[in-house]
């Protein structure tokens, strides 16, 4: 099977594909595409990189920590001085390790939200993000080059490397908390203390919010924060679905609400005091009220075609500038790097907002609405309650239909267009969109989202609706026309 690049990174499953000898060749091809001149070196705008340093961190998973081991090598046999993460830490936080080292790329191993089965790789560029998606050709490249060629990757042995210094040691935690404070209130919740559970489903979020929190008075009851590399038997992906611990938790007093963190950490979830899920479309929309209610904040707003039309109704309310991308934080980063971007996010939790690193955050923005309870002196279920009869209502279904081979995009995008109904649940089609799979937006906002995943073998099916009953009608018809296109 072809080592290739999706949405964010590479992955496959954890001795199949996902080998140490496919991963040496992955890291070889990373230290050569650094190497090369068609890099991008500026740092984007700050002080030139360092041209040999790369930062290195990894997650919980299974063997994560010994692949992570596995690449320094390879990079450190290639002239890099490699900066690798004591122990597993959150992808935002390697990422603005890179950023604070002033290193030119990072690799994080991870497979994000997947199955316990998968592990992967994230590229990250010297500005903060993921690797533009030009870099990760690059790389692709020079793997199979490397191949044709039958060169092997470089290798060092790792106490050489390390007593070379060309393997350092370091804790990235520090730093990216001393960052955070420049962007978290903490006087505001320390005025007003908060007593809540946060959930890291076993991954390299753990203890992390905790420990930011650690003097403000906040009684926090962390659950599955112990090292468990097969995540419990579930997806750490924080959905409704995976939240059972969760509910149980708040349920049975040990907090008024609940925050949660994917396997990686760049991803957001929560749960109000009555146990209902609050989706990152909420945590995004209440977040843009705030920063610009509370903090006066301005900027344009960024979401992926598969996020909540309510950002669309409360950037025209602000006055600011929308812009819609392809799903992928990818492309919210190019925005935050070249625009005022106040805050950028997508339906899957990924958000940030301005002054941060435009990557995905999930402990930024779990103390964000931390700060936004404590500042309300409310609850979150009443924050979500305004919210929705402020400009929503606002109703959110995915579906996702697993594929025993790959769709072809342009294909199915051409046929769900020729195939467009005039209608769906009484309400009349406005228009179509092809930013990435078929999207059709209905006359009273609502709307229907068909595209393939980046990053596993599914078709996504997604409806929000002005009702439930009308995301019902969505989906019903989205799911009959997705296994028609299958």
């Amino acid at each position: 099977m072809p080592i290739h690049f999706g949405t964010d990174g590479w992955r496959a499953v954890i001795s199949d594909t996902f080998t140490f000898s496919n991963l040496r060749m992955v890291a070889q091809a990373i230290a050569d595409a650094v190497a090369s001149e068609q890099w991008d070196k500026t740092g984007n705008g700050r002080q030139t990189p360092d041209p040999k340093k790369i930062v290195v961190g990894f997650d919980t998973r299974f063997l994560s920590d010994r692949y992570a081991g596995e690449v320094a090598r390879v990079l450190a046999a290639n002239g890099f001085t490699v900066m690798l993460a004591q122990a597993d830490a959150p992808t935002p936080a390697i990422s603005y390790a890179v950023k604070q080292q002033n290193a030119v790329a990072g690799v994080m191993i991870t497979a994000s939200h997947n199955a316990p089965r998968y592990n992967g790789v994230k590229l990250k560029g010297a500005f903060g993000g993921s690797a533009l998606p030009e870099q990760c050709r690059r790389v692709e490249v020079y793997i199979n080059d490397n191949e044709e060629q039958a060169r092997g990757p470089n290798l060092m042995d790792f106490k050489m490397a390390r007593e070379a210094n060309l393997i350092q040691k370091f804790n990235p935690l520090p730093v990216y908390f001393d960052h955070l404070r420049t962007l978290i209130n903490t006087d505001i919740i320390a005025d007003n203390p908060q007593r809540f559970v946060v959930d890291a489903m076993y991954g390299s979020g753990r203890g992390v919010i905790k420990s930011f929190l650690q003097g403000t008075g906040c009684e926090i009851a962390e659950i599955r924060g112990e090292m468990n590399p097969g995540f419990g038997s579930v997806h750490p992906e924080p959905i409704a679905k995976y939240l059972g611990a969760l509910a149980s938790a708040v349920s049975s007093g040990m907090g008024n609400f609940g925050v949660v963190t994917d396997g990686d950490a760049d991803r957001i979830g929560a749960m109000d005091e009555r146990g209902s899920f609050v989706d990152p479309h909420k945590i995004m929309a209440l977040s843009l009220k705030y920063l610009v209610e509370k903090r006066g904040m301005t900027g344009a707003v960024v979401r992926t075609v598969s996020t909540t039309r309510m950002i669309d109704r409360l950037a025209k309310r602000y006055g600011l500038k929308l812009y819609e991308t392809p799903v992928g934080f990818n492309h919210i980063a190019d925005y935050m790097m070249t625009e005022d971007v106040l805050i950028g996010g997508e339906e899957s939790g990924g958000i940030s907002f301005k002054g941060h690193i435009p990557e995905g955050d999930g402990p930024i923005m779990g103390l964000l609405l931390v700060e936004m309870i404590a500042e309300s002196g409310s609850t979150l279920n009443a924050l979500v309650e305004d919210l929705l009869n402020d400009v929503g209502p606002a109703f959110y279904e995915r579906t996702d239909l697993r594929l025993s081979r790959p769709v072809a995009k342009a294909e199915m995008a051409e046929f769900l267009t020729k195939q467009a109904p005039a209608e769906i649940g009484g309400e009349k089609m406005s228009e179509i969109s092809q930013r990435d799979g078929v999207k059709y937006i209905m006359a009273d906002d609502s709307w229907l989202l068909i595209r393939p995943s980046g990053t596993e073998p599914v078709l996504r099916v997604y409806a929000e609706g002005r009702t439930q009953e009308m995301v019902r009608a969505l989906l019903g018809y989205g799911e009959q026309v997705a296994k028609s296109v299958v």
